[in-house]
């Protein structure tokens, strides 16, 4: 088994270097819009899950995940050669690219955040009018007496 705080920085070093190669020096268009979010390795350090997401042109235009995916897949020799000259590990580990749905995750949380909010102005502006439904103290009071 390996040191964790090793496969950290391990899982760092190739997120920057993938990102990097990514950005710079693969020329496939359907890598454009390729977002690097996390990179986790095995504990033997020879397998690297790298988490990605794809932006779209617009907020109108749908990102082409699939377009992404293979493009990626036709990389991956690539990446992983340039991996392996950056690390300097004594085994580049493989690559496996899995599409991250955190980004999706966080835009419907979001949305059902604003569905919240806005239940909770209509229910406070029936509230700002509204009355007590018994008397206005409801606790029971001495009452003081006649003597």
């Amino acid at each position: 088994m390996v040191d964790q705080a090793r496969a950290r920085r391990l899982a760092k070093r190739i997120s920057a270097i993938v990102a990097t190669a990514i950005e710079y020096e693969v020329k496939d268009p359907r890598l454009n819009f390729v977002t690097v979010t996390d990179t986790k390795v095995s504990g033997d350090l020879r397998e690297a899950t790298v988490y990605y997401t794809v932006m779209g042109e617009s907020l109108d235009v749908e990102p082409d995940y699939t377009a992404a995916a293979l493009g990626l897949e036709k990389a991956k020799g690539v990446l992983r050669s340039k991996v392996g000259a950056g690390t300097g590990v004594k085994f580049t580990p493989t690559l496996a690219f899995v599409l991250d749905k955190v980004p999706d995750a966080a835009r419907d949380m979001e949305e059902l955040l604003a569905r919240a909010r806005a239940a909770d102005d209509e229910v406070a502006k029936v509230a700002a009018n509204a009355t007590h439904a018994g008397e206005a103290d409801p606790y029971k009071v001495e009452r003081e007496t006649d003597e």
